[in-house]
């Protein structure tokens, strides 16, 4: 199947997101005879058609899955994209003599997607508070040998490479794993309900002046650092950047596929390409 949304068919998420949700929604769930059928279908007989109503029967998961990450503020299109790649792996690989639903399998594939997307892309959002954190958070995913939590062998092993506490690699690891939760209180929210919002639960720093010159200094020098990593760049890749995360009006994947005539898939290549030249120019 690969990697690509040709198997969603013309339900890939594009420019009208509202849309596409309303049609996945609206594919009928499969029972769990249904399910095996085709699971057996396509893990003896390399059935392509089976594989196909899998994966379109389970892109409602996929979506709510991606709201739950919507907190990281990246597009939630792009997130429901990534989870589809993840969810096609997981149709790939699932064994339907193991007993279990495709969607218990295929969880870990889709949020494993999904968080090496934010992983790619968080650098350009919101910066790590520490050079050790930010090595961290981008090569942890990298590291880890399966979707499962990591042994304590593991995690020495990789706090060793990257140069930081144990602690802080299982810290990183649960961060990566939870579900992200409102900082204030929501919208229309009582007295009572307002006051258990982690935002009545911080410190308040800012009337440390030292603090406050500290990390304005910084900040300046990340967005030092990420404009002389972006003039490396080249007139194209730089534009998509621009216009994908560094503008209030941010451009689709489809927008930019067709000013610049080629592929979605092909933006998206270019996307992680330069994400991955600025990763590099940043931390040296």
């Amino acid at each position: 199947m690969g990697t690509s949304l040709q198997v969603v068919g013309n339900l890939s998420p594009g420019q009208n997101l509202d849309a596409y949700v309303q049609n996945v929604t609206a594919i009928p769930v499969l029972s769990v005879e249904e399910e095996r059928s085709l699971a057996e279908r396509l893990h003896f007989d390399g059935d392509v058609e089976a594989a196909r109503q899998l994966v379109m029967s389970h892109l409602r998961f996929v979506v709510h899955v991606a709201k739950t990450y919507s907190g990281y503020g990246l597009p939630l299109g792009d997130l429901i994209q990534e989870g589809n790649v993840g969810l096609m792996k997981a149709v790939k690989r699932f064994d339907p003599t193991m007993g279990v639903r495709l969607v218990s399998f295929a969880v870990h594939w889709v949020k494993a997607e999904m968080h090496e997307f934010i992983l790619r892309n968080w650098r350009i959002v919101k910066v790590a508070t520490t050079k050790a954190q930010r090595k961290l958070f981008f090569n942890l995913r990298s590291k880890k040998k399966s979707l499962s939590w990591m042994t304590n062998d593991e995690v020495n092993a990789i706090a060793e490479d990257l140069g930081v506490e144990a602690k802080v690699v299982r810290q990183m690891e649960g961060r990566m794993a939870s579900v992200d939760t409102a900082f204030d209180a929501p919208e229309g929210a009582d007295d009572e309900q307002a006051a258990w919002a982690p935002a009545h639960y911080l410190e308040d720093k800012s009337a440390d002046p030292s603090m406050q010159l500290e990390e304005a200094n910084w900040e300046q020098d990340s967005q030092r650092r990420l404009m002389s990593a972006m003039s490396e760049l080249d007139e194209r890749s730089k534009d998509i950047l621009a216009r994908r995360w560094l503008t209030d009006d941010k451009a689709t994947l489809h927008e930019l596929a067709a000013e610049y005539g080629v592929s979605a898939e092909r933006i998206r290549q270019l996307e992680k390409n330069a994400m991955k030249k600025i990763r590099v120019s940043m931390e040296a």
